[in-house]
């Protein structure tokens, strides 16, 4: 398996991530539960835009995070930080997301928060599964 398939194979896995927004010297983080695209390198996402998190992502769009496990050894610490962009979803491109987030996690049908994309700039992944200190990066060209 190459380094790339197995990065995205781990970010499928998974199914929450951290999310750190920041804007004029305020900053904060959210743990929210995610979809991940592949063939787009994004993150689909649910949260209100009057939290905490939702105002700072839409003053400053650019926003940052990590997705891990919790392992019981150092020997096998699997996680991904990564960088993006994130916008509020809209009309058909909501809904599409909205079916297949809903599809994921089906208590989300109860849910009216709006959908948002988080288009992933820069991936690094650390596996100590695969050597102690392996790293696996990606960057959008």
């Amino acid at each position: 398996m190459s380094d790339h398939a197995h990065l995205i194979r781990y970010l499928k896995k998974q199914h929450v991530l951290s999310l750190c927004a920041t804007h004029q010297g305020e900053l904060w983080c959210a743990n929210c539960f995610y979809i991940f695209d592949e063939g787009e390198m994004t993150f689909f996402l649910m949260t209100e835009p009057e939290t905490r998190h939702g105002t700072l992502m839409m003053a400053n769009p650019e926003v940052a995070g990590t997705v891990n496990g919790q392992p019981k050894t150092v020997l096998l610490i699997k996680g991904v930080q990564y960088r993006g962009v994130i916008t509020r979803l809209e009309g058909d491109a909501e809904e599409r997301a909205r079916l297949r987030y809903q599809k994921r996690f089906p208590v989300a049908r109860k849910v009216t928060a709006p959908l948002w994309a988080l288009r992933v700039d820069e991936l690094k992944m650390t596996d100590n599964a695969l050597g102690f200190g392996k790293k696996i990066s990606w960057q959008r060209v």
